[in-house]
C-alpha cells in the first residue's frame, strides 16, 4: 500500500516537474549509496585487521558516517545525474527516432542506444564524477589527474561489464519517462561502487588495471 501510495506520487511529480523530480530522487539515491560505500569501506578495514590479529580500538571499531562525504556525493546525484540523465535519456529516444528513423523498441536501436550510451554518457559520467570528488575533497588539479588515471580505466572497464545488459533492458522494457528512474536505481549501487573506488587510493589490483593501460598507451606509440 506505502509502495503505491509512494509510485502514485512519483508519476505525479513527474508529470509535473520532470527535471526536479529526478534531481531530488538522484540526490537521495547517490547519498545512500555513499553511506552504504563507507559502511562497506569501514567493515573491510575493520576486518582486514582483524585477520591480521591488529588490536582494534573502539573508536575504530564503530561505524561513523562522514556525512560531508554524503552531501558532497548525493550533490552529484543532484547536480549532475539527475539534469543531465534527463535530458539524456529524452534526447537520445529522440535523436534515434528522428534523426534515425529507427523505431525505438526496434533491435538495431536498442543497439545504438546501448552503445551510444557507453561511448559518451559513461566516459563523461566518470571523467565528472572523479574530478568533482578530488575537487571537492580539497585537491589539486595535478592530485585530481593522477587520481584519474588510477580509478578512470578500472571503473571504466568494470562498468562496462555490467551496464550494457543494465541499458539493453532498460531500453526495451522501460518508457523513456521512467529510463533514468530505473537507472537511479542501479545508481543505488553504482553510488557506492563509485565512492569505494574512489576511497581505494593505490589498492595492488588497480595496479594492474594501470600497467594494462601502460602497455597499451606503449604499444600505440610504437606504432
Amino acid at each position: 500500500m506505502i509502495l503505491k501510495t509512494v509510485w502514485k506520487w512519483y508519476q505525479n511529480s513527474l508529470s509535473l516537474h520532470p527535471v526536479k523530480t529526478q534531481v531530488i530522487s538522484s540526490c537521495v539515491l547517490w547519498g545512500v549509496g555513499d553511506i552504504t560505500a563507507q559502511f562497506i569501506t569501514h567493515h573491510a578495514s575493520v576486518s582486514s585487521k582483524t585477520k591480521k590479529h591488529l588490536q582494534i580500538s573502539e573508536s575504530d571499531a564503530k561505524f561513523m558516517i562522514n556525512w560531508r562525504r554524503v552531501a558532497v556525493t548525493s550533490m552529484f546525484g543532484a547536480g549532475f545525474v539527475g539534469p543531465v540523465g534527463h535530458f539524456w535519456y529524452e534526447g537520445l529516444d529522440k535523436f534515434i527516432r528522428l534523426k534515425l528513423h529507427l523505431m525505438s523498441k526496434s533491435a538495431r536501436a536498442i543497439a545504438t542506444k546501448v552503445a551510444m550510451d557507453a561511448m559518451i554518457f559513461g566516459p563523461v559520467h566518470l571523467f565528472v564524477f572523479f574530478s568533482y570528488m578530488g575537487l571537492c575533497s580539497g585537491k589539486t588539479i595535478p592530485q585530481v589527474k593522477e587520481d584519474m588515471k588510477k580509478n578512470f580505466f578500472p571503473a571504466l572497464i568494470l562498468e562496462g561489464g555490467v551496464w550494457p545488459f543494465v541499458q539493453v533492458f532498460n531500453f526495451r522494457y522501460v518508457p523513456v519517462k521512467y529510463q533514468l528512474l530505473y537507472v537511479n536505481l542501479f545508481c543505488l549501487v553504482d553510488s557506492a561502487f563509485l565512492s569505494w573506488l574512489e576511497q581505494q587510493k593505490d589498492a595492488p589490483w588497480k595496479q594492474w588495471f594501470k600497467s594494462l593501460n601502460s602497455s597499451k598507451e606503449k604499444g600505440n606509440h610504437s606504432s
